[in-house]
């Protein structure tokens, strides 16, 4: 049955929740926080101009979304157990609302820290909304086609960070390089920061407003749910789920997953400009990066037919073997064809994350939201393994750093064999 307003959906063992309209708003959900979180990548040359950083500095706009990622994602899973998966949704969307208002003492401060704290408690809030969004996503609709639904959500996913990159560049990057921030000093400097970041504070005033629309609508749909999380015990119990095989090996997989994935979108770039690859400059070699991510987007769409027809554990083994298979061409290839099979790897990444979470968390039951936490948790490996590659790149070549995001694929790739069979009723 379909819901209306002010009824209840009962779950089933085999059925899960027929709910079609509470999918459209998990969907919405996948698109707002993929497409807020890709908003980094214009906001970070905005405030590496204006506060004259250096690399390391500038990219602490995404340490500060990874460590959120770390720190919140047990506290949320606690509020998701005791307020239920829709009132949790809305309380983390009026997280992300207090995040983006926060931009306003920011501009005001003319301190490159205090942007950090305001992306850090966006960030709570995406935490807790993907801490929903991943098992409400599996719980509204038959368990056997859990893999499909949440790789046809994390495509909207993956619709947000293409779009909102584009209308973020445009808003946010047009003043860049006016004026040197380097020859301003004292009062004149804080001025200047002030001013330039007004339009930050507008784009994200903006998403404020949206993001406290969607939260009352999803509070109006907050009884649609019966209480299907198990809220008894501490939360810290959360962890031992990490004693289970087929979840722990999970958990660890995401965090190589996330790492490989972003260590790879770092490098294209530069790996593009090299002489023996296409030889081009930086700026053309990033509207390249489009491909990458465009790729999971398309292949994300595919992947929710396929996952339908064939056992999700061994799609997963063959994706990341394909992912391997591209990095040995690219390291050892030379122009468009070393190029482009790095950018094809975006293809192979596309199912990944969807499908090593709904293989984790199969047969958690009610303990799923607890599950969803840890594996949030785990999303902290897009903060580790993508230093531990340049430092590889340091001390040899990009070529050879590949290696490190090539072993994490081959993990990901027995774990799909480990797990591709259903946990059995």
């Amino acid at each position: 049955m379909a819901l209306t307003p002010g009824t209840t959906a009962q779950p089933s063992d085999s059925q899960g929740v027929n709910a079609p309209n509470l999918q459209v708003f998990v969907f919405a959900l996948f698109f707002i926080f993929g497409g807020i979180t890709s908003l980094n990548d214009v906001i970070i040359p905005k405030l590496k101009d204006l506060f004259t950083l250096n690399y390391f500095q500038a990219l602490l706009v995404q340490s500060a979304f990874f460590a959120a990622y770390f720190i919140f994602s047990i506290p949320a899973a606690a509020i998701v157990r005791k307020a239920g998966y829709l009132r949790s949704a809305s309380i983390g969307l009026l997280i992300m609302t207090a995040g983006c208002l926060l931009f306003i003492p920011a501009s005001q401060s003319g301190q490159f820290v205090v942007f950090l704290f305001a992306l850090f408690v966006l960030a709570a809030g995406i935490t807790t909304v993907q801490v929903v969004a991943n098992p409400l996503i599996s719980l509204l609709g038959k368990p056997a086609t859990a893999h499909s639904r949440l790789t046809f959500a994390q495509a909207f996913n993956s619709l947000g960070t293409t779009i909102f990159p584009i209308v973020g560049s445009i808003l946010i990057l047009g003043s860049l390089a006016k004026i040197d921030p380097k020859t301003l000093s004292g009062a004149a400097l804080d001025a200047y920061r002030t001013a330039e970041t007004q339009v930050v504070v507008n784009t994200y005033l903006v998403l404020a407003f949206a993001l406290v629309i969607v939260a009352g609508v999803v509070w109006t749909r907050r009884n649609a749910l019966p209480n299907v999380v198990e809220d008894s015990g501490s939360v810290l119990r959360a962890f031992n789920l990490l004693e289970r095989p087929r979840f722990g090996f999970g958990a660890a997989c995401i965090f190589l997953y996330v790492g490989a994935e972003v260590a790879i979108g770092s490098l294209i770039v530069n790996y593009l400009i090299q002489a023996d690859v296409f030889g081009i400059a930086a700026a053309a070699a990033g509207t390249y990066v489009g491909f990458y991510w465009g790729g999971a987007m398309v292949g994300r769409f595919i992947g929710t037919v396929v996952l339908r027809l064939v056992s999700p554990g061994k799609v997963l083994a063959a994706v990341a073997a394909g992912s391997i298979t591209l990095i040995l061409i690219t390291a050892n290839t030379t122009g468009h064809v070393a190029g482009w099979s790095l950018l094809a790897i975006g293809l192979m990444n596309s199912i990944m994350f969807p499908t090593i979470f709904t293989l984790a968390s199969e047969g958690l039951g009610k303990r799923a939201a607890e599950g969803s936490g840890i594996i949030a948790m785990a999303i902290v490996g897009g903060a580790v393994i993508p230093p531990l590659t340049g430092l590889i790149a340091d001390a040899s070549s990009l070529r050879f750093a590949l290696l490190l995001p090539a072993v994490c694929y081959g993990l990901i790739a027995a774990y799909g064999w480990f797990a591709r069979k259903p946990v059995a009723a």
